[in-house]
């Protein structure tokens, strides 16, 4: 029998990089980083630790102007199809024309290799999502990111990579998940991130949402909470007066738990502490003055100055007379003159009353009530405007 000498060398070297293929054991499917060795108008050739050559087309490590994203020296991350006349042929995901090919789409299945495909228009529950001309795939809500989609409608006339999770009756059901794509990447950041997140440095983060106990920020692929006691060295009754969302911080890691996915994260820690100088700055016996920023059962909390607040409690506030709460002789925002009773460092307490000018002051509008009180309740016939001051 004769053969052709092209079918000769062509089933030769299939054979060849089939056999090195088995002895490295990568299997259609197995996902590699290779170093890019040249390119040229179509190809990309890679080196992917075999005796031979990969390649991976052109198009898909360029953008929609046709300018390449990366050069040779680069390392790409990409995908086994398989062996063809004799070429080890990879990809980034599965597109264009192959995409038309529906043994490949079921290959892709099976090997979990991603496809890029057309978000063509939302359908009861998720999308419909156009693999090629002749099929059809369902995403559903769920699958096509990491969180709720607020607007789904933004993905329509998209094309994104996506993993195609079941496929059944020969093509006729085929559900997708970008998510899943998503996920990975996630995934392989923090393997990235566990070797340079640690509790004590500082890193850029994202504010990503508000809430009472704290907020969240984001630092790369992983999204810790910021408590509400590590904002600020001060009290914070609004976090939403300090931090607002999408706001990049500077902030300290305080603990990494990456079997739970736990973090937490310190902006405080990044300010000078102010109780370092407190003694110096609020000796004991010091007058100040100060503003109520917050009232509660026991007393009033004025802030002294920046970070350092103090405490009135309530048995200083009522020039003598028992009061029920701080709102009968103090509100919020007000400022007073105060006197330095106590600072106890460890704690962070600073012990306050007011000053005697305060409190003069005080009682003389606590006189000038009463006695306007009594000249609009006493009865007419009950004398003068003298009597009346020296029943007074």
């Amino acid at each position: 029998m004769e053969y052709d000498e092209l079918d000769k060398e062509e089933s030769f070297a299939e054979l060849f990089a089939a056999s090195q293929l088995k002895s490295e054991r990568i299997a259609p499917g197995s996902q590699i980083k290779a170093k890019v060795l040249h390119i040229t108008n179509e190809w990309v050739f890679l080196d992917v630790g075999q005796k031979g050559e990969g390649v991976l087309d052109r198009k898909e490590v360029q953008n929609e102007n046709g300018e390449l994203l990366l050069k040779a020296g680069d390392t790409v991350s990409a995908w086994f199809i398989g062996s063809r006349k004799g070429e080890l042929t990879f990809t980034t995901k599965i597109g264009g024309a192959a995409a038309g090919d529906r043994s490949i789409i079921e290959e892709a299945w099976q090997t979990g290799i991603p496809i890029e495909c057309l978000i063509s228009k939302e359908v009861n529950g998720g999308f419909e999502i156009n693999i090629n001309s002749a099929l059809r795939g369902f995403c559903p809500y769920s699958l096509i990111a990491l969180r709720r989609v607020s607007e789904p409608s933004s993905f329509i006339g998209k094309r994104l990579p996506f993993k195609i999770v079941e496929y059944a009756e020969n093509g006729r059901n085929i559900i997708l998940s970008h998510r899943a794509i998503l996920e990975e990447e996630l995934q392989k950041e923090k393997e990235t991130l566990k070797e340079s997140l640690k509790p004590g440095i500082t890193v850029n983060g994202v504010v990503t949402s508000l809430q009472k106990f704290g907020a969240f920020v984001k630092v790369g692929a992983v999204e810790g909470l910021l408590p509400i006691s590590e904002i600020s060295w001060t009290k914070v009754n609004n976090i939403a007066d300090i931090l607002s969302v999408g706001e990049e911080v500077s902030v300290i890691v305080k603990t990494v738990d990456w079997e739970n996915d736990k973090f937490s994260f310190s902006l405080k820690d990044t300010m000078p502490d102010p109780w370092e100088k407190v003694e110096e700055l609020f000796p004991e016996g010091s007058s100040h003055v100060g503003k109520v920023v917050k009232l509660a059962t026991f007393g009033a909390f004025v802030t002294l100055s920046e970070r350092v607040d103090g405490l009135l409690h309530i048995s200083k506030l009522g020039n003598g007379k028992r009061i029920a709460h701080p709102k009968e002789v103090l509100k919020e925002g007000e400022e007073v003159e105060v006197i330095v009773d106590g600072i106890d460092k460890g704690n962070r307490r600073i012990s306050l009353s007011l000053a005697e000018s305060q409190r003069a002051a005080r009682e003389a509008e606590d006189d000038m009530a009463a006695f306007r009180n009594a000249v609009e309740t006493a009865p007419k016939t009950m004398g003068t405007f003298a009597d009346l001051l020296k029943k007074k």
